[in-house]
Formats: structure tokens, C-alpha cells, sequence
């Protein structure tokens, strides 16, 4: 049993804390801050692995011109200090010649190091007469090692003998080109490595469906010409939903602690796929939507962008995904995480907290992270294509993400205003809010109302230039929040529909994150995503909203019917996990 001193440690350590220096506040989620692992016109998937003397490894695919263009190859650096400085690339394939892309890490237990990589080794660059622009996707599966911490690489390459399925012997090429590509970390499982990729049926990159390779002496064969592999499910098709269209790409996996196998994959209909095999990937599960653990789970929302599983060492689960219903490769900012939680055979999915941000317009964000864990500690890679960094994560943030729903406590950092059972209209003097570029602040209120007829007025300072807050009720039973600082346009955000009944207390926290510049809401525990009706169930507002302060006096409930419980102001944005553990410690009163 847990103590109630345990309890409050808990509590304190689990939300995200800002650091301070030189009397700045210095935003880790902020991904200009991270260390810069290479920047060049290309850099893609920097991968991460912790070798036997304590360096760290990262294997990544660059070039001079842009994705898919001759000179990419892959290369490997190191660092000794946690990533804050690198070492000089080391080709791993060399830049002339064949393209080489998207390799994949692997240090067998005896510590040699194994990358798994695209080779376009026929060196097809024309298909049906015109000039390809994906060339990566095409070729070999390969091979190659490193003996001596990567330093160094096996002369010749090893090609993989992947057997023709359905979906090569019906492409373009007639099965004599396969197409594919892989973003997963091979897994050890009882003897043997797996590891999953994507074969596409159709050029460029249409009709993806998930495979995985297995190899039952990766890990003690010495001699790398002898190395078994075995292409898994059984049969002539691989692992894809018919219903989830074309677009079922990006195969990765993590395998449970009572060995299933769990893969999700990107789609083109907004959301990602989710299947289990339960025989080491011999059959899987037809693929469905993945979805939070909830009573009335929501459907977890990503566009046409990579989202990565990772597996802690404690034993807890990370999803990367954008937190949006996206049909494109477009905005990938912010990041977003879940935090996953092994029950019954599968992974149950918190409510998520936005990991990583930029405010760069030029670019669609972040992509094809890893994780590396060392000490308690947390680092995630990152590319936007052009430059790769590594960021240090607070684990508080990752804590609070696994405690969802154990924590019930009310928090108290950052509570500047409180007040309780408003019947009626009341004005109150709330303390002035600091500039949204230092933190921004926070909204809560439990209410009940009696009817949801639009327009009423719950909150209300903003003054005759509309610099300020108000809140009222919007159309189709949703809340509406407007934040203005009386000389840019106002921003205004709406709830999403479907969440608001009469009669029923609701716990609702608005959220201005003012270092991410977002506005989100979360209500009765569940953040807003959009559902069904929009892409977006949380907003991004312009860096030039910074001073929201308007009248001395807020007005509160001047225009409603219904009664708010409990009203409190933070003069810090809150974390998803802290409106959670308020919402939860509310209805236990």
C-alpha cells in the first residue's frame, strides 16, 4: 500500500517543471533547444544505441541535395557526453554510388554492431520511362557491421533474402524490384531477432502492408554471410486492413511483457492502426484504430506522419504521434506523447502532453524519433529533415503520463485564485497575468449548467479593446474561450461538441500553454481532439499574443444559468496529467 507521504513525493515530482536561468525560462519541449546531432540538406531517422563503453551510437541517412536524390547514404557518429557534442560521420556505405537509406541498429549481445538499411543495389533510377523520385524505396534489404563501436564497417554488404509476396509479384517491376523501407529497432525474443518494415504493392507508395523479419542466429553468428532469416506472417500478404485504404505504412513494434507482439502503423485517414500477433508474428490480428484507454476511448488522431513505440525499462510504455486527424504528410508540430500502461495482454493509453514544439513556419515539424535511456534518464532524437537534434526529457512529464487516474490530489503550484459555489453574478479582483511568453496560465471550473443556450457569459475581463479572457457558451452544447490583448486580433477556441450535458457537472480546465502558444481543454479528464467533426481539437495561436490582461475586475456567471462549483486560476499552464488529477480529486468530493 502506498503511503500518504509517498503520495505527495509522487505528486510533486510527476509535472513538468520549466527551467530558470539568467532570469529566462528555458522550455525543454522547445526544440530549438535541443543539442545538434548534424544538419546538412538531408538528415533522416537518427537512431540511437549505447555501446559497451558507455559512448553513444547514432546511425542516420544524409546527402547534399534532398530525399531520394543520388549521393544519400547512411553514416554513423558518436558521442561521449550525453549527445552534447558528436563525432566526425563515418560512411557507413559511401556516398557514390547506389543509394543506401533508413538503416536501423542492432548491438548483438557480444557487441557488434548490425545496421539494417535500404540498398538500391540495381541502381534503379527510370520506371515505365520517367525518372523515379522515390529510389530509396527501391532494391535490396541489406546488411552490415561494425566490430570495434562503429568506427569501422564490414567491407561488403550482406543482402537479406526477402521471398516474393503478393505485393511485389503485382507491382510495376513484375517482383523483380521490391519496394519497401523500415523504421523499427530489432527486438531480442527468445533467441531470436525481429524486426518489422513495409512493403509497398504500388509505385510510388501506395498498397503498404507490414512484415516482419526474423533471424534465429543474428545474435551468436559469427560469420555474418551465415546468418539466418525467415519473412513473417506465413503467406503470400502481409499484415493491412482492406477498410484503412492504400496508406498503412511505418510497421513498429514492441513486445509485451507476455510476448505479444504489438505494432502500430501510419495511415491516410487520420488516425494509426494497431495489430497483435500472439505466435512471435507467425498471424496477427486484423489491424483496428488505436485508441485511449477511456470508457468512451477516442480514436488516437495522427495525419500521414511516422509515429514511434518505444518500451522503457521500466517497463512502461511511450507513443510519439501529432495529436491531429491529418490526411498528409503535413504539421508535425507539436509532438505529442502517451503514456502506455501493459493490462491484459495490450497497452492502455493515457491522455497525451505535448513533448516537443516549434515555432518555425517554414518547416512541417518533427519526425522519426528514437529514445535512449541512461540513469532515470530520458533523450529523444529528432529530424526535421535538414537538422537532427537530441533532447533531454523531464521525466516528470513521463511519470505524470503513467500516474493517470492514480492521482487524485488538488495542485497547488501556481494557484493564485480560487472561489466556490457561484450561483450568481459576481465580480471579483484576480490577480494580473503575467505575459504568455512566461509560462501562460490556467482556467478550471466545476459547473453544472441548466441549460446550454448560447452567448451565456461565464468569465469575463476583457475590456473595450478586447485585450483579456471571456468564456460563454457556444453553439451545439460547447464552450468558447477568447483571449485577446487589445491590440492583435483576438484568439478564439471552441470545445468539442458532444462533451456538455445539462443537469451534469462537468470538470473543464483551458489551458494556455504560453511557451507552445496552444490552447487546449480538457474536460471530465479527456483532452479535446477534434473527435469526428475537425482535425484539430486544440489550437495554435500566433507568437504576437503575449499580454492578456484587461479589465481590474472579472465578472463572473454575469450571464449564466447553472451554478459553477468551483472556480481556480494558475498563473502557469498546466499539465494534462495536473487538470487530470484535479478533475479526479473534484469528483471525489
Amino acid at each position: 500500500m502506498t503511503s500518504k507521504k509517498s503520495l505527495l513525493i509522487i505528486n510533486i515530482l510527476m509535472f513538468a517543471i520549466p527551467i530558470f536561468i539568467s532570469g529566462q525560462t528555458v522550455d525543454l519541449r522547445n526544440v530549438e533547444l535541443g543539442n545538434v546531432i548534424y544538419q546538412n540538406s538531408y538528415i533522416d531517422q537518427p537512431y540511437m544505441l549505447q555501446l559497451n563503453d558507455r559512448s553513444w551510437f547514432c546511425v542516420f541517412t544524409t546527402g547534399t541535395v534532398s530525399e531520394s536524390f543520388p549521393g544519400q547514404h547512411i553514416v554513423a557518429i558518436k558521442s561521449k557526453d550525453k549527445g552534447k557534442t558528436w563525432s566526425s560521420p563515418v560512411s557507413i556505405e559511401p556516398n557514390m554510388g547506389p543509394i543506401s537509406s533508413w538503416a536501423i541498429p542492432y548491438k548483438t549481445s557480444y557487441g557488434r554492431i548490425y545496421v539494417f538499411y535500404n540498398y538500391n543495389g540495381d541502381n534503379i533510377s527510370v520506371v515505365k520511362g520517367q525518372h523515379i523520385k522515390q529510389a530509396g524505396l527501391l532494391g535490396w534489404y541489406c546488411y552490415k557491421y561494425s566490430d570495434d563501436n562503429g568506427n569501422t564497417w564490414s567491407d561488403k554488404n550482406y543482402r537479406i533474402p526477402i521471398r516474393n509476396t503478393s505485393a511485389d509479384v503485382h507491382n510495376e517491376f513484375d517482383g523483380l524490384v521490391q519496394m519497401f523501407w523500415g523504421i523499427d529497432k530489432p527486438h531480442y525474443v527468445a533467441g531470436s531477432v525481429f524486426f518489422a518494415f513495409t512493403k509497398l504493392g504500388k509505385y510510388v507508395q501506395d498498397m503498404g502492408e507490414g512484415w516482419m523479419l526474423k533471424s534465429d542466429n543474428l545474435d551468436t553468428e559469427r560469420d555474418p554471410a551465415k546468418i539466418n532469416w525467415r519473412l513473417l506472417p506465413d503467406g503470400d500478404y502481409g499484415v493491412r486492413n482492406s477498410k484503412f485504404g492504400s496508406v498503412q505504412e511505418e510497421h513498429n513494434t514492441v513486445v509485451l511483457n507476455d510476448g505479444t507482439f504489438y505494432c502500430i502503423f501510419r495511415t491516410a485517414l487520420g488516425f494509426l492502426g494497431i495489430t497483435t500477433s500472439k505466435d512471435k508474428a507467425h498471424t496477427w490480428s486484423m489491424p483496428d484504430t488505436l485508441r485511449y484507454a477511456s470508457k468512451q476511448p477516442n480514436v488516437i488522431k495522427n495525419p500521414r506522419a511516422c509515429p514511434r513505440l518505444f518500451k522503457c525499462k521500466n517497463g512502461n510504455y511511450l507513443l510519439w504521434y501529432h495529436n491531429h486527424g491529418g490526411k498528409d504528410f503535413k504539421q508535425r508540430t507539436p509532438v505529442w506523447v502517451s503514456g502506455g500502461i501493459e493490462k491484459e495482454g495490450t497497452i492502455e493509453w493515457s491522455q497525451p502532453e505535448i513533448l516537443l514544439y516549434t515555432h518555425e513556419t517554414k518547416v512541417n515539424g518533427m519526425s522519426y524519433p528514437d529514445l535512449i535511456e541512461e540513469d532515470g534518464k530520458y533523450w529523444i532524437t529528432e529530424t526535421q529533415k535538414n537538422i537532427g537534434r537530441i533532447h533531454s526529457i523531464d521525466p516528470a512529464l513521463l511519470e505524470g503520463l503513467w500516474k493517470q487516474g492514480k492521482i487524485n490530489n488538488l495542485t497547488k503550484k501556481g494557484l493564485v485564485f480560487t472561489a466556490s459555489n457561484i450561483v450568481k453574478p459576481s465580480e471579483y479582483q484576480i490577480p494580473k497575468f503575467a505575459k504568455l511568453s512566461q509560462g501562460g496560465m490556467t482556467i478550471e471550473m466545476s459547473l453544472k449548467f441548466n441549460n446550454l443556450k448560447t452567448n451565456q457569459i461565464i468569465f469575463d475581463n476583457q475590456d473595450d479593446k478586447n485585450a483579456g479572457i471571456r468564456i460563454t457558451v457556444g453553439s451545439k452544447n460547447t464552450l468558447r474561450i477568447e483571449v485577446g490583448d487589445g491590440i492583435n486580433s483576438s484568439y478564439i477556441w471552441t470545445t468539442d461538441e458532444g462533451y456538455l450535458k445539462t443537469n451534469t457537472s462537468h470538470y473543464v480546465s483551458f489551458v494556455i500553454d504560453g511557451f507552445a502558444h496552444t490552447i487546449s481543454v480538457i474536460i471530465d479528464g479527456k483532452l479535446c481532439d477534434g473527435g469526428y467533426k475537425r482535425q484539430y481539437g486544440w489550437g495554435k495561436y500566433l507568437h504576437t499574443l503575449d499580454d492578456i490582461n484587461g479589465r481590474a475586475k472579472t465578472m463572473v456567471a454575469s450571464q449564466f444559468d447553472g451554478v459553477i462549483h468551483y472556480l481556480n486560476i494558475y498563473n502557469r499552464y498546466l499539465t494534462t496529467s495536473e487538470c487530470i488529477s484535479n478533475y479526479l480529486y473534484y469528483s471525489k468530493i
